[in-house]
């Protein structure tokens, strides 16, 4: 009897672990902030070395670099903009030329607000029963994308469009759908059967996303 209850405490701790961390956002921070310092040992720069300029970012001024289906992109985490370390959050700059597109694809950590600061873009999600939710927003307008749904965004207006994003984690990750897809090295004949293809065709799509010297 006794082994017994220990079994179900073991069972009921387990099952509590897995929703609390199943749910769980980026940790709480448990100081004002905390600038990544290049010291060892020393993980946040010294208060005293703390400047006004630590908290201003200016690399989305301009767009990126276009891709050939007409979108640009900058993210901004911790990586390039020390500060947000340990505030939970992340942005980034998309700019759409006209009729660019910004693949289908996914956050898996974090849930994801859009606004719309120039232009006319046809965008949304899909969520786990297929639904698509989609329509065409306006500048000043704003859209969320849930935590880990696909979704995407076209440029439909007449004009280049703008958006700013931000995210509830400071490390939101991207999975691009194609090239997650055709640009991992994923086998072509599942590929083929999965999407009714022919390796032709496969091998042409996967041109465009993965380089000669990965071996599919």
């Amino acid at each position: 009897m006794a082994a017994q209850i220990i079994e179900v405490i073991l069972l009921v701790t387990f099952s509590l672990y897995i929703i609390l961390h199943a749910n769980a956002s980026d940790p709480d921070p448990i100081q004002d902030f905390c600038i990544p310092n290049n010291e060892p040992f020393l993980p946040c720069k010294p208060l005293s070395e703390v400047t006004p300029q630590d908290f201003i970012f200016s690399g989305i001024k301009s767009p990126g670099n276009f891709s050939e289906i007409g979108f640009s992109g900058i993210s901004v985490t911790p990586t390039n903009f020390p500060s947000l370390n340990t505030l939970g959050i992340s942005f980034s700059r998309a700019d759409l030329k006209l009729g660019g597109v910004n693949v289908p694809h996914l956050h898996p950590r974090a849930t994801e607000i859009a606004y719309v600061v120039r232009g006319s873009i046809y965008s949304g999600f899909i969520d786990s029963t297929n639904r698509v939710f989609a329509k065409v927003i306006e500048a000043g307008e704003v859209m969320v994308y849930p935590r880990g749904l696909v979704h995407f965004q076209m440029n439909v207006g007449r004009y280049p469009a703008t958006i700013i994003a931000s995210f509830n984690s400071q490390n939101p990750g991207i999975i691009r759908i194609p090239n997650a897809l055709f640009g991992s090295g994923v086998n072509d004949i599942l590929l083929e059967k999965a999407f009714g293809m022919t390796i032709e065709q496969i091998s042409s799509i996967r041109k465009k996303f993965i380089s000669k010297e990965i071996v599919s």
